[in-house]
């Protein structure tokens, strides 16, 4: 698995999960990582893998979710010639194939039971056994296997085994979300957006204008990390003016006043306008338990509307008027109200 990103950050919560990665990667057991999607999870397991006395020999990866149930122990284990329909020749699995070195399974908590007792005895004995093969073949392999799910639970309802989860967890390394990684948003904006820039051949980065920052902060990021870096670099991407500050952002890009009616709802979308309309790079919502002064948290929330619906409009007043289902008149009251200017 090649390295495509670094560790950013400084929150503390985030630098814990770093260092017990550091810690952990010299010992040859196994390691299980828990995270919501988007967190980083192949990036322990790579510092675990790079970290350890492992390092020049292969990381094996597998994406437990990515094949049906009939093929993850063929994957795994690998099968000999004739086992099944279609095994034309004989075929190492990942276990072997990660032989001296580390085998990073994720999304774990897909695995059936009968793959998760097969995975059980090699993470016990050291040995797999080919599909159609009579005998094991001993291997060396290190686990680091990573889920979004909570396995302790699975395991009490029956769905996972816990001899298997207690095998796997001699260490246990939760990544913190995005949302509570404090300073990390800005950091991590500033560093996908200067690399998108550069990309782009702009002569300099001119970062991101107030309104946008204050967006990206009070976003959830249920994507975490990974959905950061498509906003930001979706946003440097469609800014045309790399001298002024980017004044526009998009969470979400599937949103458009064009989406076809005839798309399945969700209860995601169950408070959106009927046909379909938004403000351009709607701003994230307040929080409403934390409304001491609704007078202000009213305009403050105007305000932020209309920052993002100038920004996505270039400043073009007419043309954010009718976006915004205004006369011009009452959006030029409505910018002198909160005094507004195209600097901002």
């Amino acid at each position: 698995m090649e390295q495509k990103n670094q560790f950013i950050g400084q929150s503390g919560a985030f630098l814990d999960a770093v260092e017990r990665a550091s810690r952990a990667a010299p010992m040859a057991r196994p390691v299980l990582v828990i995270g919501e999607r988007g967190t980083g999870k192949e990036l322990i397991a790579e510092r675990l893998h790079r970290l350890s006395d492992r390092w020049d020999s292969p990381l094996v990866v597998m994406n437990c979710a990515a094949l049906p149930e009939t093929l993850i122990e063929a994957e795994l284990f690998g099968h000999e010639q004739g086992a099944f329909t279609g095994a034309t020749k004989a075929r190492a699995g990942r276990f072997e194939e990660a032989d001296q070195g580390t085998l990073f399974l994720d999304e774990l908590g897909t695995l059936s039971m009968g793959a998760q007792e097969r995975l059980l005895r090699a993470v016990e004995y050291g040995e797999v056994t080919r599909i159609g093969a009579s005998r094991p073949t001993q291997v060396d392999v290190r686990i680091v296997a990573a889920t979004n799910e909570d396995l302790p639970r699975r395991a009490d309802e029956g769905t996972f085994r816990a001899d298997l989860l207690d095998r796997l967890s001699f260490e246990v390394i939760t990544l913190p979300p995005l949302r509570v990684r404090e300073g990390d948003i800005g950091m991590l904006g500033d560093y996908f957006g200067r690399r998108m820039a550069a990309e782009l051949g702009w002569e300099q980065w001119p970062g991101f204008a107030d309104h946008v920052a204050e967006a990206m902060e009070n976003h959830a990021w249920p994507g975490n990390v990974r959905e950061l870096r498509n906003v930001v670099e979706r946003a440097v991407y469609r800014w045309d003016n790399w001298e002024q500050p980017i004044g526009e952002v998009v969470f979400d890009p599937f949103e458009s006043p064009w989406k076809p009616l005839s798309m399945p709802s969700s209860p995601k979308s169950a408070d959106a306008k009927p046909n379909g309309d938004a403000s351009p790079a709607a701003p994230a919502q307040p929080r409403i338990d934390k409304v001491d002064d609704l007078r202000a948290a009213v305009d403050a929330h105007e305000r932020s509307i209309l920052e993002h619906a100038l920004g996505a409009n270039r400043w073009n007043q007419r043309q954010t008027a009718k976006a915004l289902g205004l006369s011009y008149d009452q959006l030029r009251h409505a910018i002198k109200k909160h005094g507004l200017t195209d600097s901002d």
